[in-house]
């Protein structure tokens, strides 16, 4: 049985590879609209479009076109979908699709499981068991798309976010043939602007990626002003201190001229008052023009029952607090409230139900 995934390759390097067993370059073209415009579930469908037949013979058996099915679908009141993904080894992974004012949003994730191990968070309750594949995490935008195409409504997958199970850059080199898949204009052409990448906080990737000039969006997971706090709640903080990572991202920034995002989840009597948003406005200082705050109520966590969402009136003067010192600062809309909200906990009593039936 074929493991990768054809969804793994660039156009670029499907055309390399193709070449090498003889075949036209157009065909490498072909076979990709077949996959992201005509949107094929079997192999076979290719030869409908004119497909050579030595070809699409040559790419099945050499490529897989599912490596993950559905185990389970959660449908929420707002529209908010949320997937829990089996893959061939038997591993799960969550994906969401979010319904926004400016269009279909799809949160993906990168590793199966997570090493961070933030202390208030449902996707590391289960170690890193290993990456995900470029085609793997392809593979999800085109489940949700396809489950789009069934609803018969012409809806199109418009926006991506890098904000599921795992650290993307601890997936590096998967993590950016991903984007430029998902980003051809020959293909999905997902828009970079309509893209965004979140990391815990990596300072060497940080800067690695802004060489790798993807023009998509970033977003650092920050979530405390001092590194007393961040360390308490993050303790990849104790290998990477805020100093650290605010030097990456001043580099990000002077490299891209890009606006980079700061992720702040706001928990009850712990990162989420008056002085903590002063000392933030202060952290941030002079780069208040490229920086952009976003404000996360806390989704609450059995397994983290320390962690409570902050009253609305702490978000609200959070909130105000930055405003008044001439921060951006944005709350994030929240989606699926009435099923599992928090990234990882879907799958987190998935696999506790599993173990409790054996």
């Amino acid at each position: 049985m074929n493991t990768e995934s054809i969804y793994g390759l660039t156009l670029d390097q499907m055309t390399a590879w193709l070449l090498e067993y003889g075949h036209k370059k157009f065909r490498a073209t072909q076979i990709w609209e077949g996959l992201y415009r005509k949107r094929i579930s079997e192999f076979t469908e290719l030869l409908a479009l004119d497909a050579n037949p030595e070809c699409v013979q040559l790419i099945a058996d050499h490529f897989a076109i599912h490596t993950m099915e559905e185990h389970v679908k959660q449908e929420s009141t707002d529209g908010t979908v949320k997937f829990l993904f089996r893959l061939r080894d038997g591993n799960l992974i969550e994906t969401v699709l979010m319904r926004q004012k400016y269009g279909l949003s799809v949160c993906v994730t990168t590793q199966v499981g997570c090493n961070i191990g933030c202390s208030f968070c449902a996707s590391g309750l289960l170690a890193k068991s290993r990456d995900l594949s470029s085609g793997e995490i392809v593979e999800q935008i085109m489940k949700v798309q396809q489950y789009l195409d069934q609803a018969g409504q012409g809806e199109k997958v418009s926006h991506v976010v890098v904000m599921g199970i795992g650290e993307p850059f601890d997936n590096f080199r998967n993590l950016l043939d991903f984007l430029a898949i998902i980003k051809d204009h020959k293909g999905l052409a997902i828009a970079g602007r309509g893209i965004t990448v979140s990391t815990s906080g990596l300072a060497g990737k940080i800067i690695e990626f802004a060489d790798a000039n993807m023009q998509v969006n970033l977003a650092v997971s920050l979530h405390a002003p001092n590194n007393e706090l961040r360390t308490r709640i993050m303790k990849i903080n104790r290998a990477i201190p805020i100093e650290q990572l605010m030097e990456s991202i001043d580099y990000y920034l002077a490299k891209t001229k890009r606006r980079i995002t700061l992720e702040y989840i706001l928990m009850k009597d712990v990162n989420d008052q008056k002085e903590h948003a002063l000392e933030l406005a202060e952290l941030i200082g002079e780069r208040r023009q490229l920086v952009n705050v976003n404000l996360i109520p806390y989704n609450p966590v059995d397994e983290h029952s320390q962690y409570h969402r902050s009253e609305l009136e702490s978000i609200r003067g959070f909130f105000d607090t930055l405003k008044k010192q001439n921060v951006s600062v944005s709350t994030r809309l929240e989606h699926g409230v009435d099923i599992d909200a928090a990234c990882g906990q879907l799958r987190s009593k998935q696999i506790k139900k599993s173990k409790a039936v054996v």
